[in-house]
């Protein structure tokens, strides 16, 4: 947890959900209250307007103005107002004077409000809402006429008839506070809705952020953010290609590396873009369809030799992409050389400082006996036999990388108790400088190690080394006295992790040098030595016809290299 977070990611989810429910259902509750008071308003205003036109139309309320005789019209009108639910029906006459009202002490009195005068004296018909004596009421206001409206009377000649005569006013009214009641009880029932839709709302944040939290793998939305940054920094820093895809095969990932290895567009964004559209060459879709790893595989990808690793992304037992990193075989061929270089130093260095430290005890004790002619005898056979090779070396194998590893092996093998012979006709002169020396150095050297190995299983001495240049190929020869090859192994025995003799750390020379070869055209070729084979030639020696059986190496490489090809 990064300690700036206060909130997690649950607590936040239900703050804001919850909030935004309460806040959404309060929002449409106040507007469905507000246009439910003024529909109901409305309703009421019509409900008066309609009580109040019926009523001005009554014979008895015209009857009852005219004679000024309120008693013919509270009677009638209170009957009325009880039947409809009105909190009042009040007439009036042309004055404003009460014939009719609620509460009967108040008729004979004004009428309260002031909202008489449209009616009085243009004879329209409306809506008001004004306070009166009983309070604040929505009120519909209609004009009482000395006769109906269409039976009025005609002056005969006259041009136009003449107007009815307004005798008084009807007002129904509805008391506001019956629609805040009605509104009240809305109320209560969208308090009750809100409080479900935040309960609801909480209970969806919990089950939506906690299917959050198991896709994001537990982290806060801070730590992803970090973490994608670092991801950025770590894919832009790392010296190797990286391609990431998705399962439709779309590119999600990549960085500066991979644009630079295979000389691609940087100022156009590989995200979305097809894996086939832009290597067609890649294995990417076949990893990810098999959901199998290929690690260290040499391949060829737009044009370029790589290096390369893929892996499938597996998410919950199903594939979801794949991702490829790789780097140019060049640079790891360049770094293995300077490696191939510093172990071969190594090893001669080692070899010759343990061989000479024996050398030097033994002279010591000589001396020290007073065997001077044994020591100086020793002394001369040792420098006689580091100057032969020497000369041989430097005149038949003048490439250095070539000829320190096989001095590195000759000090190895004296001082595994073996000698090393190299036929003094051997000559590796004409090497062609498009052959990598790195690769000539892990064929020769894997071949002599497996040499000696065998030796040492099977106690064998002799280790003889030929080599040749003439013709159009490179030839090298290693013979051991070794037990030989099992024919059962013979088919397999240049592959990975499979060997003669046992334990883990064996069966990957042979693999390393069938490698080699297959980049450089070569091939290799066992061979059986008979028991009572006699070699012959100077600097070797006759093999007893009751030792192991051995094994003759051949290794052949052409000096023209194979063509690359994609």
């Amino acid at each position: 947890m990064l300690s700036d977070i206060s909130l997690n990611l649950k607590t936040r989810m239900v703050i804001i959900l919850g909030s935004f429910a309460l806040l959404i259902t309060l929002s449409i509750g106040a507007v469905a209250l507000n246009i439910m008071s003024d529909t109901l308003e409305q309703q009421m205003g019509q409900q008066a307007l309609s009580t109040a036109r019926a009523v001005a139309k009554l014979p008895q309320i015209r009857q009852g103005l005219m004679d000024n005789d309120s008693r013919q019209i509270q009677p009638l009108v209170e009957e009325i107002r009880a039947s409809v639910g009105a909190r009042f029906i009040v007439v009036g006459d042309s004055q404003g004077i009460r014939y009719a009202h609620p509460v009967p002490n108040r008729i004979g009195k004004k009428m309260v409000g002031g909202d008489n005068a449209r009616a009085l004296q243009y004879g329209e018909e409306y809506v008001s809402k004004a306070k009166g004596s009983l309070g604040l009421s929505i009120r519909g206001k209609v004009p009482v006429y000395a006769v109906s409206q269409g039976e009025g009377s005609h002056n005969y000649g006259s041009v136009r008839p003449s107007e009815p005569e307004i005798i008084g006013v009807v007002s129904v009214g509805f008391m506001l506070t019956q629609v805040e009641a009605t509104i009240a009880g809305y109320q209560r029932e969208l308090w009750w809705l809100a409080g479900i839709a935040l309960a609801i709302s909480l209970m969806l944040a919990v089950m939506i952020s906690s299917y959050f939290k198991q896709a994001i793998f537990g982290f806060e939305p801070e730590q992803i953010a970090r973490l994608f940054q670092e991801r950025n920094a770590t894919l832009q820093s790392v010296r190797e290609g990286i391609i990431a895809i998705n399962a439709e095969g779309q590119i999600t990932t990549f960085n500066k590396t991979a644009l630079d290895i295979f000389q691609l567009d940087p100022e156009r964004s590989l995200n979305g873009r097809n894996i086939q559209e832009l290597l067609p060459d890649s294995q990417l879709l076949k990893v990810m369809h098999s959901a199998e790893a290929v690690l260290d595989k040499e391949d060829i990808i737009g044009g370029q030799r790589v290096v390369v690793n893929r892996i499938p992304l597996i998410q919950q037992g199903q594939v979801i992409g794949a991702v490829s990193s790789f780097r140019l075989k060049d640079e790891l061929d360049q770094l293995m050389d300077q490696l191939n270089r510093m172990q071969i130093y190594a090893d001669t260095l080692r070899s010759q400082a343990h061989e000479y430290s024996n050398k030097l005890h033994t002279i010591a004790g000589l001396i020290q006996v007073g065997a001077y002619d044994q020591a100086i005898d020793l002394i001369g056979q040792e420098t006689k036999d580091h100057q032969t090779l020497l000369h041989l070396l430097l005149e038949a194998v003048p490439d250095p990388m070539l000829s320190g590893c096989i001095l590195g092996k000759y000090n190895r093998a004296r001082e595994m108790g073996m000698m090393l012979v190299v036929d003094p006709d051997s000559q590796m002169q004409d090497l062609p400088e498009e052959i990598p020396r790195e690769l000539l150095v892990t064929i020769l050297a894997n071949l002599l190690d497996n040499a000696m190995d065998a030796n040492l299983h099977s106690q064998g001495k002799m280790i003889r080394l030929s080599m040749t240049d003439l013709g159009n190929d490179l030839i090298f020869e290693v013979e051991d006295e070794g037990l030989g090859v099992d024919e059962a192994l013979s088919q397999t025995l240049l592959q990975k992790g499979v060997s003669s003799k046992s334990g883990e750390q064996h069966g990957y020379g042979l693999y390393l040098v069938q490698r080699a070869l297959e980049r450089l055209g070569g091939q290799i070729v066992f061979e059986a030595l008979d028991a009572d084979l006699e070699t012959q030639g100077e600097g070797f020696e006759q093999t007893d016809s009751k030792g192991p059986q051995g094994t003759r190496v051949e290794v052949y490489i052409p000096k023209q290299m194979p063509a690359l090809s994609g």
